[in-house]
């Protein structure tokens, strides 16, 4: 493993104090020393866990350590990160080639070998997952009733799902979704370090996976024409570009901090574009959320085209899914 010989600096960057030589952080402002040589590291181990290169990726943000007080948080995340690295390169190095088969799977084959193995049932199957989902379950088909409230857990179950298998194809650390009762549900990952443009791509796989279920509904109300496949594509789309305003902690919260401000108008003049179009004013929230995030003042260094592309992508495939379906469409007809 190579190392770094770090260049002594004679005056902090943050505040202009004097600085001892070999010390990482400034004692008056506390700003890290190395702050460039940081983010270099930080840049090049991502690169590396996009391409699949844990080994090299590890190696990179160990270096990170040289550089990093012992005691700091930022010390103890790349620790626990270039383990996690090291079981991801021992899998691909071991299992992905004992299983020539499962490269027809591409980013999944990890989960597939392990499938095939029937050792992922425990790890899937965890039981806050389990519980959680169970009253999730419960819950929605009390309100609406046994069919529709069971496809609607359903339809969130793919959202989050979406979520956290792009987070895992990604070779990071993520837990099964929780769900909430009422309010929803969550998948909780460690995003500590990762790229704006990443934890974009992961935010917006949500909306992607509802996307892919609103259309498999509405196909099946095409063919059957049951009104309840009609009711749930229509509750999917509308809970999927909920998601997709760029707010708080919303899916389009997260991603639109990788666009810059000419994206973000983009996004709002689309927006307004399919909520007049539609008659739907849950696409007018996105456009509205668009131009709050005009005065953020929370634009990237370097903003991201694919996030853009993507985020719009998503947002007019869902508007292409409602348009097609009947107005006002009655949950409990068969």
């Amino acid at each position: 493993m190579s190392t770094i010989t770090p260049q002594i600096r004679q005056t902090c960057k943050g505040c202009s104090h004097d600085l001892q030589p070999g010390v990482r952080v400034c004692s008056l402002c506390h700003t890290l020393v190395h702050a460039d040589e940081l983010t270099r590291i930080k840049a090049e181990a991502t690169a590396f866990e996009e391409a699949g290169e844990f080994r090299l990726a590890r190696d990179s943000w160990l270096k990170a350590l040289e550089l990093l007080p012992p005691e700091a948080r930022q010390a103890e995340w790349v620790r626990k990160h270039a383990e996690s690295l090291e079981v991801g390169r021992q899998t691909n190095s071991s299992d992905v080639k004992t299983h020539d088969w499962a490269r027809k799977f591409g980013p999944l084959a990890p989960i597939a070998i392990a499938l095939a193995k029937g050792k992922a049932l425990f790890a899937i199957f965890k039981l806050k997952f389990l519980l959680s989902f169970a009253a999730f379950l419960w819950f929605y088909a009390v309100l609406y009733g046994g069919y529709f409230g069971m496809g609607f857990a359903a339809l969130i179950l793919i959202h989050e799902m979406g979520h956290f298998i792009d987070v895992k194809r990604r070779g990071l650390s993520a837990d099964m979704p929780i769900f909430l009762p009422g309010f929803g549900a969550y998948v909780k990952w460690k995003a500590l370090g990762v790229p704006a443009e990443t934890r974009a791509f992961v935010s917006l796989a949500g909306p992607l996976a509802g996307w892919i279920a609103s259309a498999a509904c509405a196909l099946i109300w095409w063919k059957t024409g049951a009104g309840i496949w009609a009711a749930l594509a229509r509750a999917s789309i509308w809970l999927n570009v909920l998601n997709l305003i760029p707010i708080w902690i919303l899916d389009g919260g997260q991603a639109i901090a990788a666009m810059n401000k000419a994206e973000r108008i983009s996004l709002a003049t689309i927006g307004a574009a399919l909520s007049l179009l539609l008659s739907e004013g849950i696409f007018f929230l996105v456009a509205g959320g668009a131009c709050y995030r005009l005065f953020t003042h929370d634009f990237p260094p370097q903003p991201s085209r694919r996030v853009t592309a993507y985020y719009l992508g998503v947002l007019v495939l869902l508007a292409f899914v409602m348009w097609m379906l009947p107005a006002a469409p009655s949950a409990g007809a068969q």
